[in-house]
């Protein structure tokens, strides 16, 4: 017999994970515990900061007007994690019979879920292997509805390329497959991923056109690194006026730092990326 949702959402999440519960990452090699809080923060969509609780998991407003609360949240983490990858299909599927748009399925469930998965890590609720298997899950299931929500637009090309990035040293693809599957969906050609050359980079836009590069960045840790990568891109680009965004928790956390990398605008997630981009042209192709 199948297990019911409610039993798969409590394999790994069990009961309500308690701030105390961080006790139980002591002793651990700290290198080993740096090392791996960042791979797991990387993971975590640009709009969305792990909280001080595990259980805080807010509830969200969807442009339909119906609430996703924090327990469909929980249960699609489960789903996410059980033995059966079908649950979590049909979780998603049982979404959208209800109305809930696509926008609202990528950025109001499987981001909140990216980010309590790591915070059932951080309290010792899961292991990092079974975290690296939700995340791997949510990509590929993001992979899967891509398709159906780029179509969404599907006479919106208009020629524009967008180059998207993480900061060498940085893992941030969940948050970039978002981003850029929200330009491909406004007509937008995207190049990018993960280059850890800043040679390349420069490179690449010193060979090919790009009206916008966008970077995403997860802590302070890189951030004179992301600051000398724009100098040069904007110093190598054969586009002179290139526009340049950035995103990521670190500028969700301080937007301010937007301006202290050399960015044009900050962006908090694939929705206000796009938004952004189309300002940010409009303002440059506007008469001085």
């Amino acid at each position: 017999m199948a297990p019911s949702r409610k039993a798969v959402s409590e394999r790994c999440i069990g009961e309500q994970a308690q701030p105390e519960s961080l006790d139980g990452l002591r002793g651990r090699n700290p290198a080993t515990i740096n090392r791996l809080a960042k791979t797991i923060e990387g993971e975590i969509i640009p709009r969305l900061l792990l909280s001080d609780k595990a259980n805080s998991v807010p509830d969200r407003r969807l442009p339909s007007g119906d609430v996703l609360s924090s327990d469909d949240i929980q249960e699609f983490s489960g789903l996410i994690l059980a033995l059966d990858q079908t649950l979590a299909y049909t979780f998603v599927e049982q979404k959208r019979a209800e109305g809930q748009s696509l926008e609202s399925v990528i950025l109001d469930l499987l981001a909140p879920t990216a980010s309590y998965l790591g915070e059932l890590w951080k309290v010792d609720r899961c292991s990092f292997t079974e975290v690296t298997v939700g995340l791997s899950r949510l990509r590929q299931l993001l992979r899967d509805l891509s398709p159906d929500f780029e179509s969404e637009a599907p006479n919106a090309r208009h020629g524009r390329r967008a180059l998207l990035l993480a900061t060498p040293g940085e893992q941030h693809t969940f948050g970039l497959f978002v981003v850029e599957a929200f330009f491909r969906r406004e007509g937008w050609d995207v190049s990018g991923g993960q280059i850890d050359s800043a040679d390349e980079i420069a490179h690449l836009v010193d060979r090919q056109w790009f009206a916008i590069a966008g970077f995403s960045l997860s802590s302070e840790r890189f951030i004179d690194r992301l600051a000398s990568l724009i100098r040069v891109v904007r110093r190598q680009s054969c586009n002179r006026d290139i526009g340049v965004l950035v995103g990521g928790p670190l500028f969700v956390e301080q937007p301010e730092l937007a301006e202290r990398v050399g960015a044009d605008a900050f962006a908090a997630d694939g929705r206000m990326a796009v938004i952004s981009a189309r300002g940010l042209l409009t303002r440059k192709a506007a008469p001085s």
